[in-house]
């Protein structure tokens, strides 16, 4: 069973390999005991803790590690939730109610000592993936309520240690960045106030005590929500730190009224003895066995149309393009913007999801038709969140954008967004993008939002003016969750402007992430090995492009692009016979090795942020049977090396690496490689990879009997 109560009041949830406890304290207050590795038996776990007291200036409840800490009190630390009763009162004295098991969820009832509001905490344990699953509801039983911040989780570490905080920052063309922070006493927070997680920040974290990529002691976790989110990482100073994450409180206010709840977030955390590479494979389980729409389907290897054509989409050149496409091994053509009435620039045309009579005067049809004959799927982009000024809709329906009536539209790309938090506009898109899929054999939808919020008013919504944050996702979420129920077999991409919404919210409907607008092979490795940190391969869709094609080999930019769903994006048109012949030959490669790439296990031998110039990654089939080894090495010597920060680096110096993930008794031969050696030995005598200058290999890793 992996959740234990004891004494009625003390709760230990246990994965296959790790433990988290909770218990009242004598005063009674709800407060974390344990997390960290799984012990031999229930009894094993420490007392629910007390505080100590220090002075009149802090009281008990600001030094004990509180599961969901209410503002109230002589407490400074930072608070899970605060609230406005109707009679002006702000203060929240939360007492434990009990608690109940369920299976593999506990739920812990908390009451407000003289109010009638409830909060359940809802913990589930994911046993095989070492996860805990934490979200909140809070209940109004009686006057109405305003929430003005409702975290979704507070985690607590062990206290009296020094810990570094990881997290991704980025911003458009140049998202999941890695940095690694010592937190000292104080708050540092991470958060979106887009509207979308964003491409600047990511609803990940991960805490660690001295670890690496294959060994220590690593807390992590990550939020499934697709908008405004924050994350306060806590050291107080009397030696606790603490991780809270959920809804931004940022602008944020909820009406609670008499009978109403509200619903959290769902928030993951998992614990690992094994290094940050460990952490990322437990999540990368997680979003495949539990969240994607599809599971562990493999991803078809797609063509995208955009870089060729822009918006001077027709019959005639999408079906040339197709052609090259299906030629070269592609199993899905997707033909992007420009294709729906007046859109002929991106001044035009967004919201009006029907195809342009100029440029399709006899609908999509003989294209899909087309595209099907060649083999392929078809696929379309759409930006359906999205109006622009110039089109039938807006000036049908001026009204239906997030605005504030007195204050000018601010327009980005020419656009505005429009407000999902009505249901007349969640209405309309269902009716309008459900139409375009019943009709026509569409079996891809690349969904792209190419703006952040401004002007985030709803007029009309009265005092309820600051939900829009929480219910425009929320209406997002419903568009999206009722044409995947209606069409089940439409495989989604999540895309804004890139990695601007990559998330475990959105990938509960999206199956794939259009990662970054930036297409360049060398940004890409940095980009993909920060995305990894959150999410697998097989969300991680990654293009060969034109983009600095005199500089890069299209050998590299295609390895670069194989180590997550294969797409490519280049203008076909404009490469020669023996470009397209030997793109026809890594396609063929990667529908080989796809199975390992997509849903096999990562492990991040040499990053790029190692102080090497090469970048190693390896992946391992679930059986263990087969591995793929991407090599890469970014630059040379000389003066190139001293732009890049290395000096003096000879080029043909070897990468060193050991290899992970292998039965250590298994024979294994690995390509280039004459020796047959045991996993243990590769993985601890290891092999040596020799590159020069922006060179790159694939080494294939199997078995042998």
């Amino acid at each position: 069973m992996p959740i234990h109560t004891l004494d009625n009041n003390y709760w230990v949830l246990e994965t296959d390999h790790t433990a988290y406890a909770l218990g009242v304290n004598t005063a009674g207050a709800l407060v974390h005991a344990y997390w960290g590795e799984r012990l031999p038996a229930p009894t094993d776990y420490p007392a629910a803790p007390d505080a100590i007291f220090h002075a009149s200036f802090t009281g008990a409840g600001h030094m004990w590690p509180e599961e969901y800490a209410g503002l109230t009190g002589l407490k400074y630390v930072e608070p899970a939730l605060s609230v406005s009763f109707a009679d002006g009162v702000r203060d929240l004295v939360l007492q434990v109610v009990g608690g109940a098991v369920a299976g593999d969820t506990l739920v812990v009832t908390l009451r407000d000592a003289h109010y009638p509001l409830r909060v359940e905490l809802h913990y589930r344990a994911y046993a095989a993936h070492d996860l805990i699953e934490r979200w909140a509801v809070v209940h109004n039983d009686g006057a109405p309520i305003t929430l003005e911040r409702v975290f979704s989780a507070q985690w607590q570490m062990p206290i009296g240690r020094s810990y570094r905080l990881s997290y991704l920052s980025g911003r458009w063309i140049d998202e999941f960045q890695l940095h690694r922070q010592p937190l000292s006493p104080g708050v540092f927070v991470r958060e979106s106030r887009r509207i979308t997680s964003s491409h600047h920040a990511s609803p990940w974290f991960a805490l660690d005590d001295h670890a690496s990529e294959t060994h220590g002691e690593v807390w992590f976790g990550a939020l499934a929500w697709s908008g405004n989110w924050k994350l306060a990482a806590e050291v107080t100073d009397f030696g606790r730190t603490r991780v809270s994450l959920g809804l931004n409180d940022w602008d944020f206010a909820w009406r609670l009224g008499a009978g109403e709840r509200f619903t959290t977030p769902a928030c993951l955390g998992g614990y690992t003895r094994d290094g940050f590479g460990a952490a990322s494979r437990r999540l990368h389980a997680y979003v495949r066995d539990n969240v994607l729409p599809h599971g562990r389907r493999p991803h078809k290897v797609l063509y995208n149309s955009w870089e060729a054509t822009t918006f001077s989409v027709d019959v005639e050149s999408q079906s040339k393009l197709a052609e090259l496409a299906a030629e070269m091994g592609a199993e899905l053509f997707v033909m992007d913007d420009g294709w729906f009435q007046g859109r002929t620039s991106d001044d035009a045309g967004l919201g009006d999801w029907w195809p342009d009579p100029k440029k399709f005067p006899d609908g999509l049809t003989p294209l899909i038709s087309r595209v099907n004959a060649l083999g392929m799927d078809f696929g379309l982009w759409l930006e359906p969140e999205m109006v622009n000024p110039n089109s039938d809709l807006y000036r049908a329906h001026p009204d239906w954008v997030i605005h504030f009536a007195t204050r000018a539209r601010t327009e980005s790309r020419n656009q505005l967004i429009l407000n999902l938090a009505r249901v007349d506009v969640q209405d309309y898109l269902i009716t309008a993008i459900d139409a375009l899929l019943s009709d026509h054999n569409i079996t891809f939808i690349k969904w792209d939002m190419n703006r952040n919020v401004s002007e985030p008013g709803w007029p009309g919504a009265g005092d309820r003016q600051r939900e829009i944050w929480v219910r425009y996702v929320e209406g997002l979420y419903r568009v999206w969750g009722t044409l995947r129920e209606r069409h089940p077999n439409v495989v989604w991409q999540s895309c804004s402007g890139g990695g601007g919404r990559a998330d475990l919210g959105i990938l509960r409907l999206a199956d794939q992430v259009w990662v970054s607008d930036n297409t360049d092979a060398l940004s890409r490795l940095q980009i993909q090995h920060g995305y990894s940190q959150m999410l697998p391969a097989d969300t991680m869709e990654a293009w060969v492009t034109d983009i600095n094609a005199g500089r890069i080999s299209l050998d590299f930019r295609f390895h670069v692009a194989m180590q997550g769903v294969l797409g490519v994006g280049g203008n076909l048109l404009h490469w020669s016979p023996a470009e397209r012949a030997k793109a026809a030959r890594f396609v063929a490669q990667y529908k080989e090795i796809r199975p390992i790439v997509q849903h096999g296990e990562v492990y991040r031998l040499i990053g790029p942020n190692d102080g090497s110039p090469y970048v190693v990654t390896q992946y391992v089939g679930e059986d263990r049977r087969e591995a793929v080894i991407f090599a890469f090495r970014r630059i040379g010597g000389g003066a190139d090396a001293m732009l890049d920060g290395y000096h003096a680096i000879d080029p043909s110096q070897p990468a060193a690496i050991q290899l992970q993930g292998l039965d250590p008794a298994a024979r294994y031969k690995i390509t280039g490689q004459g020796a047959v050696r045991s996993g243990l030995a590769w993985m601890r005598a290891g092999l040596t990879i020799a590159l020069g200058h922006q060179e790159s290999k694939i080494l294939r890793v199997r078995q042998v009997a």
